[in-house]
């Protein structure tokens, strides 16, 4: 899995994130044909790592200033970065035998911990953090199957273990929400509207329509319109 990064979450998500694991960034363009011609093979292949090293993606075309950081020329360019720095990269679609070996030196050697986080299942991701208890990949993926069946309080317990990401803002999310909260499908909108008017003074309120907001995620649609709504009410 890979998520969107902005100009203004880019230090975020990928200079602070990469203090803590390895951050390829994968610069595209919805015009480049390459581009999406390497973009699945890049999430398999980071997917793989589970979670030794993770993958973000930046529309070159709407966020300039992270462009003009890489000092972009041509796409799909690719950069991963550890500590702040970029450490390796490649320009174009490259075959999938080179992509994996460009991951592979990223990320340190598989562990039993890694090998039992890999399986997914509920037994074996508590075996996983038996042995590592701060593991990250088995800790995020543990607590999204809590949440996911409303235990919620257990859920949060675990993240607590480790560093916030992306994907820890959206589990802790489902968690605080709850899996009904979750559904795309349902009254989503009718539940933002109605707390929007209590965001600025309700901490609560605040609370779950960003929640909301997490789960609905960067591609939709819904979700810089009600970002926009948001800040309005708070400055």
């Amino acid at each position: 899995m890979s998520i969107d990064v902005t100009d203004a979450t880019f230090e975020r998500d990928v200079i602070q994130r990469s203090a803590t694991v390895p951050v390829v960034v994968d610069l595209w363009a919805e015009w480049c044909g390459p581009c999406h011609q390497l973009g699945p093979v890049l999430e398999r292949v980071v997917a793989e790592s589970q979670g030794r090293v993770e993958l973000v993606k930046v529309d070159v075309d709407s966020n300039p200033r992270v462009a003009a950081t890489f000092r972009v020329q041509s796409i799909p360019a690719v950069y991963a970065l550890k500590d702040g720095a970029v450490v390796d990269s490649f320009i174009g679609a490259l075959p999938e035998h080179q992509v994996r070996e460009f991951v592979a030196r990223l990320g340190p050697a598989e562990t039993e911990a890694d090998r039992l986080a890999a399986k997914g299942d509920e037994a074996s991701l508590r075996q996983a953090l038996a042995v590592d208890p701060a593991h990250e990949g088995a800790v995020l993926r543990l607590a999204e199957l809590l949440a996911g069946r409303g235990e919620g309080e257990e859920a949060l317990s675990l993240l607590a273990r480790v560093p916030e990401s992306a994907e820890w803002r959206r589990v802790a999310a489902l968690a605080r929400v709850g899996p009904a909260g979750a559904d795309r499908d349902g009254d989503v909108e009718a539940r933002l509207d109605d707390l929007l008017p209590r965001v600025k003074d309700d901490e609560e309120a605040r609370q779950e329509y960003v929640d909301l907001l997490e789960l609905l995620g960067p591609d939709d649609p819904r979700t810089p319109q009600y970002r926009r709504a948001l800040a309005s009410r708070l400055y």
